[in-house]
């Protein structure tokens, strides 16, 4: 480890590296964060959700790390658009299929984050995915229209993934395999108003977003978890992700008004035009949240190009 420019530290990871902030939580812990000291940071409301999942060490494609990754204070938004399977098909791995909410129609999101204290410090991302069904699942029936329209659990493949920091963009494509690049990704999310801006690879707008945030509710730690599985294919063999959500303030809005998603000429625009969403079905956002992001793990998924 060796000091660079003031306020950071050079550290290796993975045979990469990356700048951290010097001081900060994993230039200090290095995954393994003292949950007491975090729970003296006005910003973290409580870190009892995390004392329920202990870390375990595991060998990655990073080397040795601790998994569980914790981020004990953060918030979300996520815009739902229906668009037609035909078009998500075609962007899709063959081994994917999406999840349908009626016949020939399926869930593309964009999907906006802050991360304000977590094992890896500070960071953003915003990301562009589509809702598919879950590995080794069968024909479609209700269930697959109550878990589309259901934020509690979303199986998932992204796209793109760019973020703000380094170290986020070394452990989220090496260590999972997300397709993240760094770039200049503002978020910031509040009880009244969420907005959000990509920059592309000249600085320019790439994706931005302008909507009020919707009325939230307020849950006790733990009583409401939601999850994610997001799937990745990494050395020709797939990977599922799993995402646990402690939601501690959060609300939701069915065919929202006044989303103003503005689309420019970067990677994220493209790949959500690619997708030709038809209509905004969705918003939730969530103002006050932690979460758990655990690593990869093997999964089977058989191949789908013959499903109708």
């Amino acid at each position: 480890m060796s000091a660079t420019r003031q306020g950071t530290v050079e550290v290796e990871l993975g045979g990469r590296v990356v700048t951290v902030p010097e001081g900060g939580l994993y230039d200090r812990y290095r995954m393994q964060t003292d949950l007491d000291e975090v729970a003296r940071d006005p910003r973290v409301s409580g870190v009892d959700y995390f004392r329920r999942l202990p870390k375990t060490r595991v060998d990655s494609r990073i080397g040795q790390t601790y998994t569980p990754n914790f981020y004990y204070r953060m918030s979300s938004a996520r815009v739902t658009m229906l668009a037609r399977s035909k078009a998500i098909r075609a962007r899709l791995p063959r081994e994917l299929a999406p999840l349908e909410v009626a016949p020939g129609v399926g869930l593309v999101s964009a999907m906006f984050f802050r991360y304000d204290v977590c094992d890896i410090d500070f960071y953003t991302e915003v990301g562009v995915g589509v809702a598919v069904r879950p590995a080794r699942h069968g024909r479609l029936g209700v269930a697959d229209l109550v878990t589309g329209l259901d934020s509690d659990h979303l199986h998932s493949y992204v796209f793109a993934l760019p973020v703000s920091t380094e170290i986020a963009q070394v452990r989220g494509h090496d260590g999972y395999g997300f397709p993240k690049w760094v770039t200049q990704v503002e978020v910031d999310i509040d009880a009244t108003r969420t907005t959000a801006r990509v920059a592309d690879d000249n600085g320019d707008t790439d994706l931005s977003l302008s909507v009020p945030t919707p009325a939230q509710q307020r849950y006790r730690s733990g009583d409401r978890v939601s999850s994610l599985t997001s799937y990745t294919a990494m050395d020709g063999a797939w990977f599922s992700t799993l995402s646990q959500i402690n939601l501690l303030a959060t609300g939701s809005a069915s065919f929202p008004r006044g989303v103003d998603l503005r689309l420019g000429r970067g990677r994220l625009s493209e790949d959500l035009r690619s997708l030709a969403p038809i209509k905004t079905v969705r918003l939730d956002v969530t103002t006050k949240g932690q979460l758990a992001l655990h690593m990869p793990v093997p999964t089977s998924l058989r191949s789908r190009s013959g499903d109708s």
